[in-house]
């Protein structure tokens, strides 16, 4: 069986299936109540796990313990004694209605249907009243809030300060321990601890202060456990505070940061870091570490070099590793889990402080209270904050590819900066003003006389603005380019003002700068060749995006008689031969 129901303590035993195994008592330090109704709960969770269920991790069957305390307590102070065949519909709701997390609701429900699968021990109605709909259906999650500026920015330094402190108080000690020969006549000195545990690691202190007791430990060293591991073994504040500033500086959610591992750390060149992580709920995603990241990264991997050298071989590896003296109800000393949210909040709230003015310094809330954190909060104010100058036209250069652009935008990019809302109205005008100037109909001569295109197109010569010298150079060939005379090619419409245009042949087609004369002909139909060779290698819904709106203005401009005639189309298809050799194209627009 994957998950057995324990006696002594009362308690559940699984093995999950990558072989990880969970061993939990249902109470610590307090005695089970109801045992009778707690233990038939348990009975019905073992079905629950992998590979009868969905359950196949401990933080998952975790919720599953925390149900049955919660309902077997609340029972206690009902009143109610008796067993799970006792239970009524109308006891469920009112514990239901109460205001019960969704998730806990939902956790007791299961229990309860399989319980009742495997020895029918409910009325009909009840087995009727558990199957049916949630009383607590839980918060629709909207938008994640960034913090404000003020908040953000107490965030940062908060984090940064106890960082830099501790990694300053860990070099400093680590200095001082490596030029000691030993630990020296007296045991009380710091300098002695230090020598201790770089030597030797946190263990054989654990050890000794079990074997002699807490006071002896102190009379030989002068000071407690914690104090003689300090600064050469990080703490769990010290590493809350790493994490938090690095989820900050790279916007990586936060079960991704807690899984990290050292193989997922590679080095690209001397001073760059490319990051590879798992999302809880999708794949493996990879990132490029910005220069404070990967120094941020670096600076972990120092700081923790000497826990990490006596950790467990199997948790060498892991990134976030750390070591608990007083140990885990388990026993467990060295852990490489996440800190709990119960942990991180007594974090912030140690971590209040206000200036003289009585203004918040440090972990507080514009609101003057505790700062509410929330690390996806953090993403979000990384992705708010991020700057977004460097524009590059795509429209995913800021979308995760594991999300929608709806569920990106609703949770991650709808609250924005000033500055970034006037940098996509500018999008959307640059945008809008394209699609104006696609509707234009081309500039085309079907001779080359420059009285032809003052008198026929007054319109077309005021908006390009020529003088009489430009049209000369315009007519004479002067200023053509692959399949048209471009009006100005530094005029910055597909490129950077001031610098030669550097659109491919066949953007010419909808530009407005553009004027079509009969010399352009044969490098026109060498272009419909083209757009003809990559219709046969491309899917219809590869090529319409892609080269589409052009074939569409071509055909516009070479049908016969109405700017060229069919004879003069003719003689310019004479010179065409077909071949990716007549245009200037990329390596990689070649036709297969």
């Amino acid at each position: 069986m994957p998950a057995i129901v324990t006696r002594d303590p009362l308690g559940m035993h699984c093995i999950f299936s990558d072989g990880s195994e969970y061993r939990r008592p249902l109470r610590v330090r307090r005695p089970v109540v109801l045992p009778g109704l707690a233990r038939t709960l348990l009975e019905g969770a073992t079905d629950l796990v992998h590979p009868h269920g969905q359950v196949d991790s401990a933080g998952g069957f975790d919720l599953y313990l925390t149900a049955v305390r919660g309902f077997t307590d609340w029972l206690v102070e009902f009143g109610f004694s008796g067993g799970a065949s006792d239970l009524t519909r109308a006891l469920l709701a009112r514990y239901w209605r109460q205001g019960v997390r969704s998730a806990q609701e939902s956790a007791l429900r299961a229990m309860l249907r399989c319980a009742d699968d495997q020895d029918q021990i409910l009325a009909p109605d009840v087995r009727a009243f558990v199957d049916g709909r949630l009383f607590n259906t839980g918060e629709r999650y909207g938008s994640h809030q960034p913090y404000s500026e003020t908040e953000w920015a107490r965030l940062i330094r908060t984090c940064r300060d106890e960082v830099e402190g501790a990694f300053r108080a860990f070099s400093a000690a680590r200095d001082h321990a490596s030029s000691a020969d030993g630990p020296g006549a007296s045991l009380r000195e710091r300098t002695a601890h230090h020598w201790l545990v770089l030597h030797d690691g946190p263990d054989p202190l654990v050890k000794e202060m079990a074997d002699r007791g807490s006071f002896p430990f102190q009379q030989r060293y002068g000071v407690g456990l914690r104090a003689v591991l300090d600064p050469l073994i990080p703490t769990l504040d010290v590493m809350i505070a790493y994490q938090l500033l690095f989820g900050a500086y790279t916007g990586i959610v936060p079960d991704g940061i807690a899984d990290l591992g050292l193989t997922d750390i590679e080095w690209a060149g001397d001073e760059k870091i490319l990051l590879s992580y798992v999302k809880g709920r999708t794949a493996a995603e990879s990132l490029a570490l910005s220069r404070q990241a990967t120094r941020l990264l670096e600076q972990w991997l120092d700081h923790s070099s000497v826990a990490r050298r006596f950790a467990p071989e199997e948790l060498r590896p892991e990134l976030w590793v750390r070591f608990t003296p007083s140990g885990t109800w388990a026993g467990e000393r060295w852990l490489a889990k996440p800190a709990t949210r119960l942990s991180i909040c007594a974090w912030v709230k140690r971590r209040q402080a206000v200036d003289e003015e009585g203004h918040p310094t440090q972990m507080t809330g514009d609101d003057g209270l505790p700062l509410s954190l929330h690390r996806h909060r953090i993403r979000t104010t990384h992705d708010a904050l991020k700057d977004r100058s460097h524009w590059r036209g795509s429209r995913r250069s800021t979308l995760d590819p594991n999300r929608s652009p709806g569920v990106e935008g609703d949770h991650y990019l709808t609250n924005t900066t000033p500055a970034q809302r006037e940098t996509a109205e500018d999008i959307i005008a640059q945008a809008q003003e394209d699609l104006v100037r696609r509707a234009l109909p081309p500039l085309v001569l079907a001779t080359a006389e420059m009285a032809d295109l003052v008198e026929n197109y007054p319109e077309h010569m005021k908006r390009l603005g020529l003088d009489d010298n430009a049209l000369a150079q315009l007519l004479s060939g002067e200023r053509d380019v692959f399949t048209a005379a471009c009006g100005d090619q530094l005029s910055g419409l597909h490129g950077p003002k001031g610098k030669p245009c550097p659109a491919r042949p066949w953007v010419c087609l909808l530009c407005p700068l553009a004027l079509f004369a009969p010399r352009h002909l044969p490098n026109l139909l060498r272009l419909r060749a083209f757009f003809s060779r990559q219709w046969q290698q491309m899917t219809t819904a590869e090529f319409i995006p892609v080269f589409g709106p052009y074939a569409h203005r071509l055909d516009e401009i070479l049908t016969p008689d109405r700017y060229f005639s069919e004879h003069a189309l003719r003689a310019a298809a004479a010179e065409v031969t077909d071949s990716d050799a007549e245009l200037p194209l990329r390596p990689e627009e070649h036709t297969v």
